[in-house]
């Protein structure tokens, strides 16, 4: 189940859909039935009930009713078409569509605890279990909830692979979601002092928010040759993460991951960020990049990059963030809550 109102696939923006589409291939290519709810314009590798994305702005109270209702109903259509083992949550108002009772269901905490209800967190559906992606995340929960073990992000060392020899060019990239919590229009502060072009790929939702932070703090930036990419295929992602001199992580939130951290390192290229939640899990200042206080030291470490190996970079993403290790810690815990799994 993914949070119903943002696509799953490929090409995917949220850190949260990626993990999905990764899990979805993993369980189709292991010869298991994946079914997946998530909203209309969603690619998966299994079987997809997607429910209606509503127009508008997603904020309205009425739209995210709509969502819920619909996805409810979908959840109900594959539980009475399907034998499921095990239900899989991934987004953060999942407690709005959980079935009463039924198969044990899994739900994994993407954001920082703090921005979950009382009533989802402490949950009183039987056999519902809550998991973190990062030992910070964990830190952070509140005592007494039902939390099996940590399953770490991962990314596919497949896909995003280092550029060879001379690839680099003397760009900053920066990607996400379009929001203010990601203090992306400090990135381009950053590299303007530095003196380098910001290229930045991401997408802007219809929240009232997103949309007022674009234009009051991203627009007035976008000053040639910085610019804005706009959503990213997956394709064209991989090549500019190669092809970078570094990676700007510049977020003003408590971050439980990072995965476009870890896709820049499996690509051989440095990352710059905030000191923000679990980014220095992933950040090891001096080998793979520089954790930074401020925009005056994010631009100073952006032409620092240069003592930065391309080669201890992915190292670092073969040691630590692989996708099948990600898989297989979810697989183990599917099989912990329903031995029928095998």
């Amino acid at each position: 189940m993914a949070f119903p109102l943002a696509p799953v696939g490929p090409d995917c923006v949220g850190g949260a859909e990626r993990i999905l589409t990764l899990l979805d291939r993993a369980l189709v290519a292991a010869g298991h039935r994946s079914v997946v709810v998530a909203c209309a314009g969603s690619e998966v590798e299994g079987t997809l009930l997607a429910t209606p994305l509503p127009a508008g702005p997603l904020d309205d109270p009425a739209a995210r009713e709509q969502a819920h209702a619909a996805t409810r109903a979908a959840i109900a259509d594959a539980l009475s078409r399907f034998r499921v083992d095990v239900l899989h949550f991934h987004g953060i108002d999942f407690d709005s569509y959980l079935p009463p009772a039924g198969p044990p269901a899994l739900v994994t905490l993407h954001l920082p605890p703090s921005w979950y209800s009382a009533a989802a967190l402490h949950v009183g559906r039987p056999r519902t279990f809550l998991h973190c992606v990062s030992a910070v995340q964990r830190r952070s929960c509140p005592p007494g909830l039902p939390l099996l073990g940590d399953v770490p992000n991962g990314v596919d060392l497949e896909v995003f692979r280092p550029c060879r020899a001379g690839g680099k060019r003397d760009f900053a990239l920066a990607l996400g979601r379009i929001c203010p919590e990601k203090g992306l229009h400090l990135a381009f502060d950053a590299a303007a002092r530095a003196g380098f072009p910001l290229l930045l790929g991401g997408q802007v939702f219809p929240y009232p928010d997103h949309q007022r932070y674009f234009e009051e703090e991203i627009a007035p930036r976008l000053v040639p040759p910085s610019r804005l990419l706009g959503p990213l295929p997956l394709a064209r992602k991989r090549r500019l993460l190669a092809a970078a001199r570094c990676l700007l992580v510049p977020s003003l939130a408590p971050e439980t991951s990072s995965l476009v951290a870890m896709e820049a390192l499996a690509s051989g290229t440095p990352v710059i960020a905030f000191p923000a939640g679990a980014l220095p899990e992933i950040v090891e200042p001096g080998r793979t990049g520089f954790l930074v206080a401020d925009v005056e030291a994010m631009a100073a470490a952006i032409g620092e990059v240069d003592r930065i190996d391309p080669g201890e970079c992915r190292r670092a993403a073969e040691e630590r963030f692989s996708a099948s290790r990600m898989i297989g810690g979810y697989f183990d815990l599917y099989l912990r809550l329903s031995p029928s799994c095998r």
